[in-house]
């Protein structure tokens, strides 16, 4: 989840289309030896394995390890459905449970875990619950549990620390956030020509909308849905006012680069080159964001007129296939890797993600030395105001996905956000509609 800032789209409609192939389908490999699935670069791959390779001496089980590069994943696991060769154990998306389950692919696993003994309660609530569903409903503690949560993923805005000292600027706090006025005003101080040659080569941010316009709306006092998932509430005037906010710091407040320099390197290379001065950062960029040629931080994502920070806060699940030949080893492979004190260790000592279990968590953000030094950013979404992603709990993403296919002319300046929410909330709903219908028919 580094280059690609978290490319993933859903496969719930490819699952579909693979159920009977997969309710008919046995598990891949044989009784002795399990098939892990999961996506990530070299950092993670060598720190799974790592664990992995512990899990194997002490249980005797033998893992063979899949990874893919994540734009991959959801391709190869439809081929693995399609070919009746479903992976043991393989990461599940928020976002694509519910077709998981309704097709079979996902096992049940509540009695398992409860018998294992496994402690859910020093696993984040938030984590467990994104991955429970009652036929109905995802998301909280009733339903049963088809997976374990390989990790939350808490998003805070990082910022280019040794770029705002070099340059006098008061450091953000650590628990009040900065006003959108306040926050804009600093980014305009910062985007400058360096070098003299007449062209801008430092600026505030630039952020991309698919990933990092939902703090802006959510602490604006929107959202894109009602608590229930059932109605689309993106015509509203806080919607468009955050939305008009976060076009206008490249139409208006020119913080950001435009679309010529953008094209030429992105916004997230440019952030690693120290020319941007603000920029969301994930547990995942750890491991390479700790080696950068400046000093980085986190702070509190700038609130909008609620005076509250909002971002949203992921997750992945590991889950075990309903058709595996040992069921009870891919269990315990699954909590293993989500729940183990030293599997955890390997993974959070890599920087690819914060600790899973509560009791470590506190430890882990404090210990000296560190990177990024406000570590307890993540920690604070991940306890106070991180959010699911809109259609992490909905039946498919389509619905959501509309509302950025036509955005483009909001983004460069010929079209008000109030207009385009007006024109786009219908069809929003209409696909959010076909989406209920198309859960209780699969029911």
């Amino acid at each position: 989840m580094k280059k690609s800032r978290l490319i993933a789209g859903t496969v719930a409609g490819l699952l579909l289309a693979a159920t009977a192939a997969c309710s008919s389908g046995g598990g891949s490999g044989d009784a002795d030896t399990l098939t892990y699935m999961f996506r990530g670069g070299d950092d993670e791959k060598a720190a799974y394995q790592a664990a992995i390779n512990r899990f194997t001496e002490d249980t005797g089980v033998k893992v063979n390890v899949i990874v893919t590069d994540a734009d991959q994943y959801g391709t190869k696991l439809q081929a693995a459905v399609s070919g009746k060769n479903v992976p043991d154990v393989f990461y599940v998306e928020q976002g694509s449970l519910q077709s998981y389950v309704k097709s079979g692919i996902l096992l049940d696993i509540t009695d398992k875990i409860n018998e294992a003994g496994v402690d859910l309660t020093n696993i984040w609530e938030y984590g467990v619950n994104s991955y429970r569903f009652d036929g109905k409903v995802q998301g909280t503690s009733a339903g049963a549990l088809y997976a374990l949560p390989k990790d939350i993923g808490p998003f805070a805005m990082g910022y280019n620390r040794t770029m705002l000292e070099k340059a006098g600027i008061e450091l953000p706090d650590e628990d009040e956030p900065w006003g959108w006025d306040h926050w804009v005003s600093v980014m305009k101080e910062l985007t400058t020509d360096t070098d003299g040659d007449g062209e801008i080569d430092q600026w505030g941010t630039g952020l991309n909308i698919a990933w990092n316009s939902q703090g802006f709306i959510w602490s604006n006092g929107a959202d894109f849905t009602d608590p229930t998932h059932t109605k689309v509430t993106v015509d509203t005037p806080e919607f468009a006012e955050a939305l008009q906010f976060f076009a206008d710091l490249t139409n208006v407040d020119k913080v950001t680069p435009n679309s010529e320099q953008a094209a030429t390197l992105d916004t997230y290379q440019r952030f690693m080159a120290g020319q941007i001065a603000f920029f969301p950062v994930g547990p995942w960029d750890m491991s390479v964001y700790n080696e950068l040629d400046f000093e980085y931080d986190l702070m509190p994502f700038p609130a909008g007129s609620t005076g509250k920070s909002a971002t949203w806060l992921g997750s992945l699940g590991i889950g075990v296939s309903a058709s595996s030949k040992n069921v009870d080893a891919a269990v315990k492979l699954a909590a293993y890797l989500s729940t183990d004190e030293d599997a955890q260790k390997t993974l959070v000592d890599a920087n690819i993600q914060i600790p899973n279990r509560i009791d470590t968590a506190d430890a882990w953000a404090a210990e000296e030395p560190r990177k990024p030094q406000n570590r307890q950013e993540f920690l604070d979404i991940a306890k106070d105001y991180g959010r699911a992603m809109p259609a992490a709990f909905t039946y498919n993403t389509a619905w959501y996905d509309e509302f950025y296919t036509n955005i483009q002319p909001v983004l460069d300046g010929n079209q008000t956000a109030a207009e385009y929410l007006a024109e786009v909330q219908p069809r929003m709903q209409a696909l959010l509609d076909e989406s209920i219908v198309a859960s209780e028919q699969a029911g």
